[in-house]
């Protein structure tokens, strides 16, 4: 709990003070027994109403300043709590987001979400309610104790000894909650992440007609969380009225020996009174002891689920002595690159030197290697072996923010955020003018799209891009791209829903465009790649073919056997137009 509690020493004074009201509540509330005392044996037995408006004055003032003392206590409490919540959740995003690619292709959105929401705020119950609760219970057990011992050692002494035994109990229960509530915490987790794609893909649930499906896997795994909490449920109701049944045990000793003490002279009816008044500060922290160990349970496991995420470091970090501020032009390398990921070999001695400003295209069989191949380039992964040059200096030397920065792509999976089109496509630059994004749209054939709708750039674009087709959510992405102006651009198949004429437009208009970047097209139609400065064919990691259109075409190799696959029906179609001319 340590990293913790560094949270909470950022807060000293919404510790310092409301514990300073607390340890005064406690204290003034350890003065109403005596008070009462003094009541019973010297203005009711002694018949001394002198001291009757002098107890009654002060145990108004000691009630009032408890209430006033006791809200700011809560108050400030709940203050700290929150804001140490605040921080949590925002550190652990963030050291989400620093992590890379390879912590996501093994991790699910529902659990992540499950530790940045219900984890950390059974933290925040456990800082701003359980625990300050367990240190005032303590308190107030010690303090009540002192004063039983005080007013009758014999009966504090019988009272109390009955009360060991519960932390056993507690310990036991502390033990055996833990475990449940670490299972509990997994299974959330993975229930979170079943309703999350279930709705997500309602669409594609309802195509199939799965909803039956859907809902008895839900159903089963409902089920086991169901158990789960019965589980814990009957470990509560197990260890529960043990120590229900010995705190009242230690009442009924107090009423026995305590009446038969005063039947003895030993102590006095006042004492008595104050006795049972100092009794209940000790029989409640002892009773809430299951309660608190309850959320202290609960509090371990999420803990233990939070440190796992925030103690796992990112692979891939910047070099201490790093470039930051180097203006990157577009000149990549690759140099015998090699690319593993989990045993498996996917890029195999790559060589490419490709100049600033130049276009290439990557072609090849699903599974080739050409994605993993653009990856390397922002260190979305590293290499295993070999180097990437960009501008003859090693990506490595490169401050990863900056080198980032220098890179606009467009991935295989278009993704829109739920906001404006507007906000969407300054997701590629914060600051871009209505101009800049005008010109991005332009270019990538959206804006006329984006000018026929009612609220144009401020037209909320559903989940995911829900309700735009997945032609426009591609042009939107590649405006999102553009408007960076960076000087290495990645289109990953990023024109494969559009029709043949748009995408040829929207080729010719990066072609033609001022700020001429390195270009990076991933793709499977000849059409998207014939004019690059330079293609090349992978297969299975490795590169084949490379070459411009014409010079693959006189290899009469695979890409030429694609070539002759895409446009066969165009040659037959010219072949047939040839044989009607001879008839004529």
């Amino acid at each position: 709990m340590n990293k913790i509690f560094k949270y909470v020493c950022r807060y000293k004074a919404l510790v310092l003070i409301p514990t300073v009201f607390m340890l005064a509540n406690i204290i003034l509330d350890m003065i109403n027994p005596l008070l009462i005392k003094d009541l019973v044996d010297k203005v009711i037995i002694g018949k001394d109403f002198s001291l009757l408006l002098t107890i009654s004055i002060s145990l108004l003032v000691i009630t009032l300043s408890r209430a006033i003392m006791g809200y700011f206590k809560e108050y400030l409490f709940d203050v700290m709590g929150t804001k140490v919540n605040r921080d949590l959740k925002l550190d652990l995003f963030n050291h989400i987001q620093s992590l890379n690619f390879k912590y996501f292709d093994n991790m699910n959105t529902g659990e992540l979400m499950s530790r940045i929401g219900e984890d950390v705020d059974n933290i925040w119950r456990t800082l701003s309610f359980g625990l300050r609760l367990f240190i005032e219970n303590a308190i107030y057990f010690v303090f009540a104790s002192i004063a039983l011992f005080y007013l009758n050692w014999k009966l504090a002494l019988a009272c109390i000894s009955i009360m060991i035994p519960i932390a056993f109990i507690a310990m036991k229960l502390e033990k055996l909650e833990v475990e449940t509530y670490d299972k509990i915490s997994d299974q959330n987790a993975e229930l979170n992440t079943t309703a999350q794609e279930n709705i997500a893909g309602v669409r594609l649930v309802k195509a199939f007609s799965r909803e039956k499906h859907e809902i008895l896997k839900f159903l089963d795994m409902n089920k086991h969380n169901y158990n789960l909490n019965m589980n814990q449920s009957k470990i509560l109701s197990k260890y529960f009225p043990p120590i229900e049944f010995l705190t009242n045990i230690s009442i009924v000793i107090m009423i026995a020996l305590g009446g038969y003490l005063v039947i003895k002279g030993e102590i006095t009816i006042g004492v008595l009174v104050a006795f049972n008044g100092y009794i209940w500060n000790v029989i409640w922290p002892v009773r809430m002891l299951g309660w608190l160990t309850n959320l202290l349970a609960q509090n371990k496991a999420s803990y233990k689920k939070i440190m796992k995420i925030l103690n796992t470091k990112p692979e891939i970090v910047s070099d201490k002595n790093c470039l930051c501020d180097h203006s990157i032009q577009g000149k990549i390398s690759f140099n015998n690159v090699s690319f593993q990921y989990n045993d498996t070999l996917i890029l195999k001695n790559i060589t490419l030197d490709i100049p600033s400003g130049s276009t290439i295209a990557l072609m090849g069989t699903t599974g080739s290697g050409k994605s993993s191949l653009v990856n390397l380039i922002g260190r979305y992964y590293d290499v295993c072996s070999g180097e990437i040059l960009v501008d003859d200096i090693n990506i490595k030397n490169f401050d990863i923010s900056s080198l980032r920065k220098s890179i606009s792509i467009v991935p295989q999976d278009t993704f829109l955020f739920s906001d404006s089109i507007l906000e969407n496509i300054r997701f590629g630059k914060k600051n871009a003018s209505l101009e800049e994004i005008e010109t991005a749209c332009n270019l990538s054939c959206v804006l006329d799209f984006i000018n026929d709708l009612p609220d144009k750039f401020q037209t909320i674009v559903g989940e995911r891009g829900l309700g735009l087709s997945g032609g426009q959510k591609q042009r939107l992405s590649i405006a999102r791209a553009l408007v960076g102006n960076s000087p290495i651009l990645i289109l990953d198949d990023s024109t494969s829903a559009l029709d043949m004429e748009t995408e040829f437009q929207l080729l010719k208009n990066l072609n033609n465009h001022k700020k001429h970047c390195t270009t990076f097209i991933i793709a499977h139609r000849i059409s998207a790649v014939k004019n690059a400065d330079l293609i090349v064919f992978m297969d299975n990691g490795e590169i084949i073919e490379k070459g411009t259109h014409t010079e693959l075409l006189s290899l009469k190799g695979k890409y030429y056997e694609i070539y002759c696959e895409q446009f066969k029906d165009f040659e037959s179609l010219t072949d047939n137009d040839s044989n009607e001319k001879e008839v004529i």
